[in-house]
């Protein structure tokens, strides 16, 4: 379904345009290409709704340099605009890109990444769909080759078919999670967890949460 488009999406985007990243020259090195200053984590979000999760992490991990991609200019304008209203009471650690994970390459050099996120990913059910899922093995290689070495893939969702297809593509990639829950909420990594809005939603509703953690 086709979203509709925000009242004065563009203006508010604008609006906010100190937040927002365009399309680099070169592939990001490091946070210090992005934020300035002496290198950080850099941690890249890919997929962030309305910007719950990245603004939390931002607020709870000011060590870190957040970035986080949205497709849908809709969507993004909601993020951006929570990110400008908590501006003040946080560091000047996140920036957003309307930006599609097809394209990461062009972000991202290789090695540069200390973290990606995938949070509440478009499951893509239907058949003939497969690769279109961001955790199909083409993108999962493709975020192996951005993390650098005992960087981190963190999945959250709360679909039993997409989590199970990303356990059977890592498998075929010969990679082991060290850590999965099929109920994030009841489990020991719940109390440094950052809930998006799709999670709450989710979990009032009395859905599981399945989440995976992956070390390189």
């Amino acid at each position: 379904m086709r979203m509709r488009n925000k009242k004065h999406r563009d203006e508010r985007l604008a609006a906010c345009g100190h937040l927002l990243l365009e399309a680099p020259s070169a592939p990001i090195v490091s946070s210090a290409d992005v934020f300035g200053g002496d290198a950080a984590p850099l941690w890249l979000e890919i997929g962030c709704g309305k910007g719950d999760f990245a603004v939390g992490m931002a607020e709870k991990h000011p060590e870190a340099r957040i970035v986080a991609f949205e497709r849908v200019s809709n969507v993004m304008v909601v993020a951006v605009e929570k990110a400008n209203a908590t501006a003040e009471s946080r560091p000047d650690n996140l920036r957003f890109a309307v930006a599609d994970a097809a394209n990461l390459s062009v972000w991202f050099a290789d090695g540069s990444l200390d973290a990606i996120y995938l949070n509440f990913s478009d499951p893509w059910p239907k058949k003939g769909y497969a690769k279109r899922r961001l955790t199909h093995r083409g993108f999962l290689q493709t975020y192996f080759r951005l993390l650098k070495k005992g960087g981190r893939l963190c999945f959250k969702t709360d679909n039993v078919g997409l989590f199970d297809f990303t356990l059977e593509e890592l498998e075929a990639l010969g990679k082991t999670p060290e850590f999965v829950t099929r109920d994030l909420h009841n489990s020991e990594a719940n109390e440094g967890n950052v809930m998006t809005e799709y999670e709450r939603n989710f979990s009032e509703k009395g859905f599981p949460i399945h989440a995976l953690t992956l070390t390189l």
